[in-house]
């Protein structure tokens, strides 16, 4: 997978694409995960400042590392 769009290079939509991508729901909860890494949010929700060029990519992922 490639590197995040950057912020000032990239429109909501590429970047909510981007996300989409690289968190899909497999609708497998107990196979998956990412609810429990993103604290029960949706991978959208949880990258929302990223998505509407508020935050970097690496910024909004730094808030989930543990």
């Amino acid at each position: 997978m490639s590197l995040a769009p950057d912020i000032l290079k990239s429109t909501a939509e590429q970047r909510r694409d981007y996300i989409k991508t690289k968190y899909p729901c497999i609708a497998d909860c107990d196979m998956c995960g990412l609810c429990k890494v993103f604290h029960g949010k949706d991978p959208e929700d949880a990258y929302d400042d990223y998505i509407m060029g508020r935050r970097s990519f690496q910024e909004v992922s730094e808030d989930y590392r543990y």
